[in-house]
C-alpha cells in the first residue's frame, strides 16, 4: 500500500528522528523497504534507503543523524520492480539535484521508462516512483519552472498516486495527487504532507 511523508521546517535541524517516527506510524499500511531524503540548506541531498523494516534500516543507515530543512520519507510495497535498494524510494533525477517519492501506482511506468531512457535521462531503477521524478525532470530540461513542469508531468502520469518532490537548490517541497489520499499539516515552524493522518498529528510534539 506504501506511504509518503514530507516536511519543510523553518530552520535546518535534526529531522531524521521525526521522519523515522512518521515511517513507524505509516508502517501499518504494509511495506518492504524504507528510505529518507534530507535536503540541506547548502543544496545537497542526503539519501539513505534499503529493503527492510523501519527500525532495521534506520539503525543500519543512522537515520537519527540526518539533518536538513526539508525531508521526504517513503515506505514502499513492491509493484513495479522487486524489493531492492535501487528500487526503494525516494528517487533522484538524472543529475542528483531533485528528489521525490510517491504512493500508489503509475500504470504507464514501462512506457515512460523507455521514453526517459531514449531522452537521455539516467534511469536507475524499474520503480514507478522514479518515473514520477523523471516526468518532472523532462519539463525542467525544457526550460519550464517547477510548477509548470509539475502541471505538465501530471498529465503524463497515468494511474492513482500521490507524489512529493523537491529541488536541492529550492526551499520548498511540492506535492500533488491523482486519486490517492494526501493530507497536509501546518504549524508555526513547519508544513508537512502525508499519505495518512496518523503520521501528521504527532509532528507537533517534535517542533
Amino acid at each position: 500500500m506504501c506511504g509518503i511523508f514530507g516536511i519543510v521546517t523553518k530552520d535546518q535541524q535534526n529531522i531524521g528522528p521525526l521522519l523515522k517516527e512518521a515511517g513507524n506510524r505509516l508502517s501499518y499500511r504494509g511495506y518492504d523497504s524504507v528510505g529518507i531524503a534530507a535536503i540541506h540548506k547548502d543544496g545537497t541531498i542526503d539519501l539513505r534507503k534499503d529493503v527492510g523494516k523501519v527500525d532495521y534500516v534506520a539503525e543500519k543507515y543512522h537515520f537519527e543523524e540526518m539533518v536538513g530543512s526539508r525531508g521526504i520519507l517513503q515506505l514502499r510495497w513492491a509493484t513495479f520492480g522487486e524489493p531492492s535498494q535501487i528500487n526503494a524510494q525516494p528517487h533522484l533525477d538524472s543529475t542528483g539535484k531533485m528528489v521525490g517519492a510517491h504512493n500508489g501506482n503509475v500504470v504507464n511506468n514501462i512506457s515512460l521508462r523507455e521514453a526517459f531512457i531514449k531522452e537521455g535521462m539516467v534511469v536507475r531503477s524499474t520503480n514507478d516512483g522514479e518515473s514520477c521524478v523523471h516526468a518532472v525532470e523532462r519539463y525542467i530540461k525544457q526550460g519550464k519552472n517547477m510548477l509548470d513542469s509539475i502541471r505538465a508531468a501530471y498529465h503524463d502520469l497515468e494511474g492513482d498516486y500521490a507524489f512529493v518532490i523537491g529541488l536541492a537548490k529550492d526551499d520548498k517541497l511540492y506535492a500533488f495527487k491523482k486519486g490517492s489520499g494526501l493530507v497536509t499539516g501546518i504549524g508555526e515552524n513547519f508544513t508537512c504532507i502525508s499519505s495518512d493522518l496518523p503520521s501528521v498529528l504527532p509532528v507537533i510534539s517534535y517542533l
